[in-house]
């Protein structure tokens, strides 16, 4: 997967590069997501129920911007995102709902086309290390909480893809994949159980997130948008 996804990263790149020999603007963006989450739950055969997870803390991601021209561009950087699940349907009697999240960094990769000073779409993947997992099981009004640091109750890295749309403003809307199971099916516990065994939770999520970024504040200073190489 590893190699798929640097692959992939190169060949969203070669066509771009080329041009940043002409014309390229190069900035920096903040910003702070608002994920509404969601995941396809099966055990085995059995698809399980789950709630819509919302999370605004802690999110914050990095950017660095490469514009060619005024009609596209790439970004990457870093991302840290809380992503899980909530599960209502639960096989076990004992319990009533389960929450699942891991604490991830993100190296994104994305295509930007449109304008770049107004409005543009964007399509990318991006790869994430887990590394802290928490798990609050619910039992009426008995609550059990479980944290660990990089956890083998999760794969340590997860593939994703994910398109949005960047609105004047720096308004920006995204949707998202995950391309593998969220849970580690050969995960031991201390009783040398396996069970996440059949289990495969594949998370998905809508993100509205709000950018700031160094080239507003430099036009605001009447500078120019565009430097020529």
């Amino acid at each position: 997967m590893k190699k798929i996804y640097l692959t992939t990263s190169l060949l969203m790149l070669l066509p771009l590069l080329s041009l940043a020999q002409k014309q390229t603007d190069i900035y920096f963006t903040f910003g702070n997501e608002f994920l509404f989450q969601g995941a396809s739950i099966k055990d085995g055969n059995n698809k399980m129920n789950n709630n819509m997870r919302f999370t605004a803390f802690f999110h914050v991601s990095p950017l660095i911007n490469f514009d060619f021209y005024r009609w596209g561009g790439i970004y990457t950087g870093l991302a840290i995102r809380n992503v899980g699940y909530i599960q209502d349907e639960v096989p076990d009697p004992d319990i009533d709902k389960i929450k699942r999240r891991s604490y991830t960094l993100g190296l994104p990769l994305a295509i930007k086309v449109g304008n770049m000073e107004k409005t543009f779409f964007f399509v990318g993947a991006e790869y994430e290390w887990l590394f802290h997992y928490k798990e609050k099981t619910f039992n009426g009004n008995v609550k059990s909480v479980y944290k660990d640091w990089f956890s083998n109750r999760t794969p340590h890295f997860m593939p994703s893809v994910f398109a949005g749309v960047q609105f004047p403003g720096g308004i920006n809307l995204k949707a998202k994949y995950y391309l593998t199971n969220f849970l580690n099916e050969d995960y031991t516990d201390s009783n040398g159980q396996h069970p996440f065994d059949g289990m495969d939770v594949r998370i998905f999520y809508v993100a509205l997130s709000f950018n700031i970024s160094t080239r507003m504040a430099r036009d605001y200073a009447g500078g120019s948008v565009f430097v020529e190489r």
